[in-house]
């Protein structure tokens, strides 16, 4: 009889790859004054897409505090 499902070396590898995913992108999460746990989307297919996109043109909360160094980009 063949083996259907993931055997444990695929688990392993699939858990390895969404924590390397994951963790840079609660990182930059909190530093744009987001929560951290929305960094859990890129796990998502097509909402990881999407969160990139809101990453990069949503107007983030850190800059709405106000940047003592003044700068704007």
């Amino acid at each position: 009889m063949m083996h259907e499902g993931m055997h444990t070396g695929g688990l392993i590898w699939m858990l390895l790859m969404a924590v390397i995913m994951v963790i840079p992108f609660w990182k930059i999460s909190n530093r744009l004054g987001y929560p951290g746990a929305l960094g859990l989307l890129v796990l998502v297919p097509l909402v990881n897409l999407g969160f990139l996109y809101f990453l990069a043109f949503a107007q983030w909360p850190i800059d709405r505090k106000g940047d003592p160094s003044g700068h704007s980009d």
